[in-house]
């Protein structure tokens, strides 16, 4: 196939943009762009993550994936914030610095508004 389809934006709702881009800034430790229409913009790699403002916001997808070159200042930045995931991943706690089965150094989180989201460190990344 000679057009392959390129995944180039994500987009996660919030219900309060101002909150959001304070919490996405901080996490990521990069600063969003504001645009028209109650939104901002975060260029995360190839994909750009587009956050939203609305009224009632949906769950994104399953877990939003993010490769990170230093995992701890992440995590230390995640656990600031109080948004460390409760959950346990293949019987492991999610909101911990953890290898995972498939041999990713990773932890879980998610955003004030139940977005899940996971932090991969470079290099340990499975591709299936």
């Amino acid at each position: 196939m000679s057009d392959i389809p390129q995944f180039f934006r994500l987009n996660v709702e919030a219900g309060d943009l101002e909150a959001a881009i304070s919490f996405y800034d901080s996490l990521l430790g990069i600063a969003g762009r504001r645009d028209r229409g109650a939104r901002a913009y975060y260029d995360c790699g190839p994909v750009m993550l587009q956050v939203v403002e609305t009224a009632a916001p949906h769950v994104a997808a399953k877990a939003l994936y993010f490769t990170v070159k230093d995992l701890e200042a992440v995590f230390a930045r995640a656990k600031s914030l109080g948004c460390l995931s409760s959950e346990a991943v293949h019987d492991a706690p999610g909101g911990e610095i953890a290898v995972r089965p498939w041999r990713e150094r990773s932890f879980y989180a998610n955003d004030p508004w139940g977005n899940p989201l996971c932090f991969v460190e470079e290099g340990t990344v499975y591709r299936g």
